[in-house]
């Protein structure tokens, strides 16, 4: 009997290391893709937002939730829609993500505040959260690597402190090695790992 019960729990770790690689490998992927289709990338970001402010539109006709709960999704899906307006290009310190950042945790406050008070399924609360809370910020998120592969379109000469004077598009090419974002965690990880083998002819 002890012997089952301790496979069981060996099992399950394989499971979760299973589980953790196959969301790594999508993840990457996904990131591969943004960074490949940009164009397309924002098309379903838009789409996607239009979708969660229409879930929002029917969760204030449809269902009694408390209305700071949909009203601050509702202006947090508006101000990732503001996102957009520079994509794929993020600034991390512009006013705009700063606000979308504040409404995300306002957001996830308020629904943890009222999922906590009020009894609902399981599968209600964790489409709540999938759907209008987390899956613009995740698209986002994925795509936040995706102005690597940007051509830069002024020719305006960099600082000669960061690049030796170099114009734009030579400083570009010079750091096109280097990735930013959750490719440059994949790459890191994958530089750590995984041992590189000696290609020998």
């Amino acid at each position: 009997m002890w012997f089952l019960f301790i496979l069981s729990w060996v099992a399950t770790l394989v499971q979760v290391c299973f589980v953790t690689l196959a969301l790594a490998a999508g993840l990457y992927y996904l990131a591969e893709l943004v960074e490949e289709y940009t164009v397309m990338a924002k098309k379903v970001i838009k789409w996607l937002i239009i979708s969660t402010v229409c879930v929002y539109i029917g969760l204030i006709l449809f269902e009694d939730m408390p209305k700071s709960l949909t009203l601050t999704g509702f202006a947090s899906t508006c101000f990732y829609s503001l996102l957009l307006s520079n994509f794929p290009y993020i600034e991390v310190m512009s006013p705009v993500f700063i606000i979308s950042c504040i409404m995300l945790f306002a957001n996830h406050y308020i629904a943890f505040q009222h999922f906590t008070e009020e009894w609902y399924p399981f599968a209600e609360v964790l489409a709540y959260f999938t759907i209008c809370l987390w899956l613009v910020p995740f698209a986002f998120f994925v795509s936040l690597s995706a102005n690597d592969n940007v051509l830069p379109t002024t020719a305006t000469t960099v600082g000669r402190g960061q690049s030796g004077g170099q114009d734009v598009v030579s400083s570009y090419f010079n750091k096109k090695s280097k990735r930013n974002g959750l490719l440059a965690v994949f790459d890191f990880c994958k530089e750590t790992f995984i041992p590189q083998r000696d290609k020998r002819f």
